[in-house]
């Protein structure tokens, strides 16, 4: 499908970009990524947003010194973070009269064939309601996330969350403006890829280590991500999610970070 065209998109955004390094909330880019998402379904495009931040919110709003290591603490975190962090969603979101839906999942959840068929019906009424679903994984619960081992990190959730509701675009927002062959924060000279219509070896190579501090994901999950959905038919950005006013332009067909093709689609 053509990005002009993308109708169903999921966002996701991390916790990077929606928090400062010492783990307070950015407003300034919260505010505006509702506003813009929230533009674009006035516009008449379904948006369905992934959003991490629960337990970087917590340790922001906790006044801890840094992010916990053990299991529990991060679930207690977890708990604290996603309350707050809905609640600037429904406020922010509301202030340009737009309605916010709380979805938390769990991998178990989608692997059953029930279960995952009352996930789509919800999806698909409140997007049929004109309601923006926020989802993020159930830490409190599915605590194999908080180690690395449940859905792994957001960026595949949102890949799988892409796929359940047959999106044509996902976004990932993250802290880098795209692929790049080298390390641009060791290589300052490190060449942007703009395009994948493969996701090989090399490709997986290039994408390096982890990412920030306050996150659990790096380049490598959003390219196991991009490689999901693409696999799905859905056409997947990575882009720098420092100015979310830059989805307008991804949408209006500028370059804005990598695109990675679906298999059967493009630009």
């Amino acid at each position: 499908m053509n990005i002009f065209q993308s109708r169903r998109v999921v966002v996701k955004v991390g916790t990077s970009t929606l928090t400062y390094e010492n783990g307070k909330v950015n407003l300034k880019n919260l505010e505006k990524l509702c506003k813009v998402l929230s533009d674009l379904h006035n516009s008449g495009k379904q948006i369905i947003l992934v959003s991490s931040g629960a337990i970087g919110i917590g340790v922001g709003k906790l006044k801890l010194p840094q992010r916990p290591k053990e299991t529990r603490y991060k679930q207690a975190l977890a708990a604290v973070g996603q309350c707050e962090l809905m609640f600037l969603y429904d406020k922010f979101f509301g202030e340009y009269n737009n309605s916010v839906a709380q979805i938390l999942l769990t991998k178990n959840i989608v692997l059953n064939e029930h279960s995952k068929q009352n996930v789509v019906n919800t999806f698909q009424t409140l997007l049929e309601m004109g309601i923006i679903p926020i989802v993020n994984e159930n830490d409190t619960v599915a605590i194999d996330e908080l180690v690395g081992a449940n859905f792994g990190d957001n960026d595949n959730l949102s890949a799988i969350v892409a796929d359940l509701v047959g999106a044509d675009l996902l976004v990932i927002l993250t802290d880098i403006d795209g692929l790049y062959e080298t390390d641009p924060r060791k290589d300052p000279n490190a060449k942007k890829i703009e395009v994948v219509t493969h996701i090989d070896d090399t490709v997986r190579k290039m994408a390096g280590g982890s990412g920030s501090n306050r996150g659990t994901g790096g380049m490598s999950t959003k390219i196991t991500a991009a490689a999901a959905a693409t696999s799905a038919g859905i056409n997947t950005c990575v882009m720098s999610g420092s100015d979310p006013s830059n989805i307008y332009k991804l949408l209006e067909g500028e370059q804005i970070g990598t695109m990675f093709l679906a298999a059967e689609g493009s630009i």
